[in-house]
């Protein structure tokens, strides 16, 4: 019997899974129909029908019926010609949050880090070739030379995808992938600079990845965002195999990356060991 096995993306072409299937049990149609709505994203956050059929890899009468469909369901609104998503759609991530173990498990553990150190924690699985928050501190602040406090780093709450090759988490995340896995995901892939210190360079990067499994953790500096330097380490269930990121944050001006790594990464791999039994 077929089966389709294709890795996952959000790219153009999205109709492919995460684990084998048999072709027999694959309903084309809810596969057509959530490419289409994966097809929104920060870029582009409004498509019409010809948009939508690029992105999602499908014809412009397949994309077309789709986008209504999705609309008189409330999860798109419309003006007629373009579609955008509704708050409806909320309630995938809102009943993964509610109902998922690993957010639950991690919470009390990043809340209590944030008050011991008043710096930002989260933790993120990998999605194809972004990181998806899944737990972030209730604590989130940075105190100024004025006393004003403000949230640090952009894009950081519950449910931000942020990308995997210039983030701590994303690289912890892809060096647990394995050589090979690993060689795959970088197979005719170009990485994008978002600051001037991010690594773009293909025979760099696999440098990093291989330091990162040397290490068991990662320390990106000002890779992301301008101003913020993060260091993450695997969260690993009883058998060893990583299922998230465990990461905090910081401003260069109140913590040397040789800080972080000195005073932080003790309190991430306790935090790391205490959680094993939880994942």
């Amino acid at each position: 019997m077929s089966t389709i096995s294709t890795p996952p993306s959000r790219t153009s072409g999205a109709l492919q899974a995460g684990r084998p299937i048999a072709k027999a049990d694959m309903i084309e149609g809810m596969a057509k129909g959530m490419a289409v709505l994966e097809s929104f994203d920060t870029q582009r956050q409004r498509l019409n029908a010809t948009l939508a059929a690029e992105r999602a890899g499908i014809t412009r009468a397949a994309a077309r019926r789709h986008l209504l469909t999705l609309a008189h369901l409330g999860y798109l609104e419309t003006d007629g010609s373009y579609f955008w998503l509704a708050a409806k759609v909320l309630r995938f991530s809102g009943s993964y949050l509610a109902s998922a173990r690993l957010p639950r498990a991690i919470q009390p553990t990043l809340n209590r880090l944030a008050a011991q150190t008043q710096e930002s924690f989260s933790a993120g699985v990998l999605d194809a070739d972004e990181v998806v928050i899944v737990g972030r501190s209730g604590y989130e602040w940075k105190s100024s030379s004025s006393g004003a406090v403000r949230v640090l780093a952009y894009g950081l709450h519950l449910g931000a995808r942020l990308p995997a090759h210039a983030t701590s988490t994303g690289r912890v995340l892809l060096a647990a992938q394995g050589k090979t896995a690993f060689t795959q995901w970088l197979k005719g892939r170009s990485l994008p600079r978002l600051t001037t210190r991010t690594v773009i360079d293909i025979a760099q990067f696999r440098a990093v990845i291989e330091r990162v499994r040397v290490d068991d953790f990662s320390l990106a500096v000002e890779e992301h965002e301008l101003g913020v330097h993060a260091l993450a380490v695997p969260l690993r269930n009883m058998q060893g195999k990583t299922v998230a990121a465990l990461n905090v944050v910081a401003s260069p001006q109140r913590l040397s990356a040789q800080d972080m790594q000195r005073d932080l990464l003790p309190l991430l791999l306790d935090a790391a060991r205490e959680l094993r039994p939880l994942m």
